[in-house]
């Protein structure tokens, strides 16, 4: 697989996480406000999936989801990690470990194919990368 199409499938797939993720979220939490703030990041991560699969598309490429095992280890990941501890300060503490991971994933792809990949799929990554700082920023306020 080439570098182009190895970068957005990894935007593809971190966005699904993200989408995915706060999609069983939203279900879990009470607090309307909260949920609010969820569904704004939905949002992001919705953006930055559709702008992947359609570049994807364009380049001739096929799009590589989330595999079953890793979508069935995080929904179950996330109901354990809520089962005793629904709140929102729970949440927002999953949601910053998991926006961290993401970070140092986008970090190591950027640095493997700076030299590879074209400029407009870097700077998708770079702001998926940025889309993730400025989530913890923002969740940190509901720790």
């Amino acid at each position: 697989m080439n570098a182009n199409a190895e970068l957005l499938n990894f935007i593809y797939q971190n966005s699904q996480m993200g989408t995915d993720t706060l999609n069983q979220l939203m279900d879990i939490t009470n607090d309307t406000s909260f949920q609010d703030f969820l569904q704004k990041h939905l949002e992001g991560y919705e953006h930055f999936h559709k702008e992947a699969r359609q570049m994807l598309n364009e380049s001739g490429c096929d799009e590589k989801g989330l595999g079953s095992f890793d979508k069935i280890k995080t929904y179950l990941m996330v109901n354990v990690q809520t089962m005793k501890d629904n709140s929102v300060s729970n949440i927002a503490g999953m949601l910053i470990n998991g926006s961290t991971m993401g970070i140092i994933d986008a970090v190591k792809k950027l640095h493997q194919y700076e030299k590879e990949a074209d400029r407009k799929i870097l700077r998708l990554m770079e702001d998926l990368q940025k889309f993730e700082e400025k989530n913890i920023e923002e969740l940190k306020a509901y720790l």
